[in-house]
């Protein structure tokens, strides 16, 4: 097929294999990655390491010079919210880090982001790092054909705001496939005017990114690195998603540990 659906945005069966295959290997690399986080590596030695485990899969890193991007994969750190550039800081004992992996495979993009734990973090932080994890899963768990876009944020922010925590209102999840960002547009906070209703075929992320205090976030004058008002911490979690005729299927799912989060492994 010409990849131009009838149906604006319905994967053909090719379609699906291609994201299902992009979404494995970016979980793979995403894991290769995990290995690496402790006290003393640099995010810049993560970035060569996905670089080169991209290439070994015979992907390229869809973050590296995608509107300028510098590198291969984003890496934030504390109080960074998204699009942080990996560099030369050594990560210390008590951070949190997210990586946020993109493989491009064979015409198709799959994207995930993992929130780690450095060492030993402290109370609040492991549970911004869990609500964060669990407000992804209820997500989820409302992903099935008929449902609408903007209700997945009502759900996100209804339990955020139970933990105390604030969810960031100026990045979506987004449609993905033959390109890295299209529509739809997944607004993680509720209220939102999210347009559209979730068919079979359909593929986007869901990536609720937590604050510790404000939701409000700033740019830094690299253009990318956004991080939060009042410089408290923030945690995220994504995955690529199908929506299927009965549900959801994970489409960068962990293999490993019935598919908890790295974090969960230690804690």
């Amino acid at each position: 097929s010409s990849g131009i659906n009838a149906e604006y945005g319905v994967l053909n069966q090719e379609e699906i294999q291609g994201m299902r295959l992009a979404g494995r290997l970016g979980r793979e690399v995403l894991d290769v990655a995990a290995k690496m986080v402790r006290p003393g590596v640099t995010c810049q030695e993560i970035d060569d390491a996905v670089f080169e485990a991209c290439v070994a899969r015979e992907c390229y890193p869809s973050p590296l010079n995608y509107r300028g991007f510098p590198k291969s994969c984003c890496t934030s750190v504390n109080e960074v919210i998204c699009h942080g550039i990996p560099d030369t800081r050594p990560l210390k004992d008590g951070d949190i880090l997210n990586i946020d992996i993109t493989v491009y495979k064979n015409g198709f993009h799959g994207d995930l982001n993992e929130t780690f734990l450095v060492g030993k973090v402290d109370e609040t932080g492991r549970k911004l790092v869990e609500a964060s994890y669990e407000s992804l899963r209820r997500a989820i768990e409302q992903v099935k054909p008929g449902a609408k876009y903007r209700d997945i944020g009502g759900v996100i922010q209804k339990y955020i705001n139970s933990c105390g925590f604030s969810v960031v209102r100026s990045y979506c999840g987004h449609g993905i496939n033959q390109l890295f960002h299209t529509a739809p547009s997944v607004p993680h906070y509720s209220k939102n005017k999210a347009i559209g209703i979730m068919k079979p075929g359909h593929c986007f992320t869901i990536e609720p990114m937590i604050n510790e205090g404000v939701w409000r976030d700033h740019l830094w004058p690299d253009d990318w690195t956004a991080v939060t008002a009042d410089g408290k911490r923030s945690s995220q979690f994504e995955h690529t998603l199908l929506v299927t005729d009965t549900g959801v299927e994970i489409l960068t799912a962990r293999q490993e540990m019935g598919g908890q989060p790295h974090f969960m492994d230690n804690l």
